[in-house]
């Protein structure tokens, strides 16, 4: 058996996100599991990182640029109202700056770039499938990536949002998600996926597409247990 950092880190993940589902589902040490929901974050950050294959500068750019924008747009948000509706956070993600919880940064740079690499292993797939048949103009891939990419974290958000809220996350004021918001998330992904495929960094990070598969499974299943 190989103990390869992926390996490793893959089983974590595994075993904080289903020990997460049976504990917030199943057992009544719920409120428990919930509030140590910042624990996961930042092990999840901390857990991409250590299996990046190349650390360098323009990574860490690309994350501090999703931290900032992510914490920039939620404070508009939370604040106005001109973006993603009208919602408030709770107390359990942590310590908030005028609102917005400072963990929120790391969630978008968790969402933004696993689902960025994980349609950069697709398009490369895609590509080589079908290398020699035609070429695909370096204009149409990139349009292509960031439009898919964004599709894919407003997904993601959208599969997320109820049991977000149930769980207090955060609140709507009128209980519904607005669909301004998944306007919202889509536009904005696709700005922070452009800079993605424009900095020179490695795309692929193959924890960044098993976390992906392994968060939207969790909050599908709660989703599913929970009745939402």
């Amino acid at each position: 058996m190989s103990f390869s950092r992926i390996n490793i880190a893959t089983f974590i993940a595994l075993l904080f996100h289903v020990s997460g589902w049976i504990g917030i589902a199943f057992t009544p040490y719920r409120e428990w599991f919930i509030a140590n929901t910042p624990l996961n974050i930042c092990l999840m950050t901390a857990l991409l990182i250590w299996c990046q294959p190349v650390k360098n500068t323009r990574f860490f750019l690309f994350l501090l640029i999703c931290f900032v924008t992510g914490i920039g747009v939620e404070m508009i948000g939370i604040n106005t109202g001109r973006l993603f509706g009208n919602y408030r956070y709770g107390n359990i993600l942590g310590k908030q700056l005028n609102g917005v919880p400072w963990l929120i940064g790391l969630n978008w740079f968790l969402i933004i770039f696993c689902a960025g690499s994980a349609m950069t292993r697709f398009q490369q797939w895609f590509i080589d499938r079908f290398k020699g048949e035609q070429v695909v103009s370096y204009r149409l891939q990139f349009f292509s990536f960031i439009i898919d990419s964004a599709l894919l974290a407003t997904f993601f958000d959208w599969i997320m949002e109820p049991v977000a809220m149930n769980l207090g996350f955060w609140q709507w004021n009128n209980g519904t998600v607005p669909l301004y918001n998944y306007v919202c998330w889509f536009l904005i992904s696709m700005v922070l996926l452009a800079v993605f495929r424009r900095l020179s960094f490695e795309k692929v990070n193959h924890l960044a597409v098993h976390l992906f598969i392994i968060q939207l499974l969790f909050f599908l299943a709660l989703r599913t247990q929970l009745n939402i």
